[in-house]
């Protein structure tokens, strides 16, 4: 989490706090690092940090997207700030698709 945490710090995006929760919560069972926290003008964003080595497709875009709606209920607050940390082989219409639905895609491949 302290290695997420500079990352965004490096990116000039700053939390008043940060809280992990577990795909298990949300009934997923993907292996993703969910992350709720609260920016300093009192937003709540959602940041997500996926590392594989298999190719992220159109279909887990959809899944991520959907883990958002899940984890907006699961807070019970609208998330209006979206951040996707990837760490594996990107399919640019995978990428294009988040994107459109307002996320900011970071890509480490």
């Amino acid at each position: 989490m302290k290695a997420l945490v500079e990352y965004l710090n490096h990116k000039n995006i700053i939390f008043k706090s940060l809280k992990e929760i577990l795909p298990k919560e949300l009934g997923s069972r993907k292996k993703v690092a969910l992350y709720v926290g609260v920016d300093l003008k009192g937003y709540y964003a959602l940041v997500m940090e996926l590392e594989k080595k298999s190719r992220v497709l159109r279909k887990e875009a959809a899944d991520l997207i959907e883990l958002h709606a899940k984890a907006e209920k699961y807070v019970d607050s609208k998330i209006t700030k979206k951040y996707i940390v990837i760490k594996a082989p990107l399919c640019s219409h995978a990428k294009a698709m988040l994107e459109e639905n307002g996320w900011k895609v970071w890509h480490e491949g």
